[in-house]
Parts: structure tokens; sequence; C-alpha cells
């Protein structure tokens, strides 16, 4: 019998504050009948899909993501259909945010995970079998304060999708004292 396995991906999760103004944000969208829309409770931001990996791994994981993480907003004033999908996302992608991107690209690395070689798009996930939906009249403008990231596990249960298994607050590494010559 194989070890057991865990879906786990890394991601921004939003405050009650934030998702209180994504669900107005959902409220201005024409829905189709078919369209699968997320429950609140599972909008994130994924920043780097891990994929299937054993559930032994999990604490080795949790230590070796921890990376220096500095506070910034992301804006969120774009929403955009995808093939399909509903998405929010932002014109202009902090710089911040691609910082931690690529340092938890970094990370995954000297774990022997493979970061996604595709360009990163940040965008946060409304709703999917979209086709036809109609876009809010007025772009959307949701100011999200940034101050750490998840280590989320996938749950396979449609009643509750996703489990955060390591909140990553911010954290700034302390600058090293200057050598004396």
């Amino acid at each position: 019998m194989p070890p057991p396995t865990l879906r786990l991906f890394l991601a921004l999760w939003p405050d009650a504050e934030v998702r209180a103004a994504l669900r107005e944000q959902a409220l201005c969208w024409g829905w189709p009948d078919a369209a699968r829309r997320y429950d609140e409770s599972d909008w994130h931001l994924t920043l780097h899909f891990l994929g299937n990996l054993p559930a032994e791994r999990l604490a080795g994981l949790r230590a070796g993501l921890a990376v220096e993480v500095e506070p910034f907003e992301l804006l969120l004033d774009r929403a955009e259909l995808w093939r399909g999908i509903a998405v929010l996302t932002c014109e202009q992608v902090p710089p911040a945010l691609l910082r931690l991107h690529q340092a938890l690209g970094h990370a995954m690395q000297c774990l022997d995970l493979l970061p996604d070689a595709r360009p990163y798009r940040p965008h946060l996930t409304l709703a999917r079998s979209a086709v036809g939906a109609q876009l809010p009249l007025e772009p959307p403008r949701i100011a999200w304060p940034v101050r750490g990231y998840a280590l989320v596990r996938s749950t396979a249960d449609p009643r509750w999708r996703y489990d955060a298994v390591q909140q990553y607050p911010v954290h700034r590494c302390k600058p090293e004292p200057p050598s004396i010559r």
C-alpha cells in the first residue's frame, strides 16, 4: 500500500475584511446557472503549487518553506474571464509579491521541488464553468493588506475544501551586524 500523500500549495489567505470585500464583488457578477462558484472560505491567491507529496514530508516542508516576507498591499482591480474561469487580478503586480514568489520558488528548489516554469499570473478564482458570466459594470478595487502566506492542503471534501496547515506571518530577517575590520 503506498504511503499517504497530501496535495499542497502555497497561498495568500484573505482576512475577514478582505473576504467581505470579495463577497461584495462576487455579487456584482452576472452568474450563469452552470457556474461553480467558490465558497468564500475557499478564496485564496495561489503562490506555488507543490503537488501530491508524501505526508511524512510535512514537518520538513513547514520549516523549509519559511521565507522572509515583507508586508505589502495587493490591489485586485481587474475582473476577467479566463476560458470560463472567473478571476480577480491586478493591473500592477506589487514588487514585494514577486519577491515573495521568487523566494518561495527558491525554497522549493532547496526541498527538491520544482516550481512552475510558466510566468506567474497572480489571481483569485471566484468561479469555474463560468462561460457567459457577465463582468461587473465597475472594475473591482479590493485593497488586500498582505501580512503573510500559508501552506495549504486540499482536503478533497467539498464542504471544507482547503486547510491551512501552516501560517507564515510577516517576518523580516534581522540584518547581520556590521563586521569590524
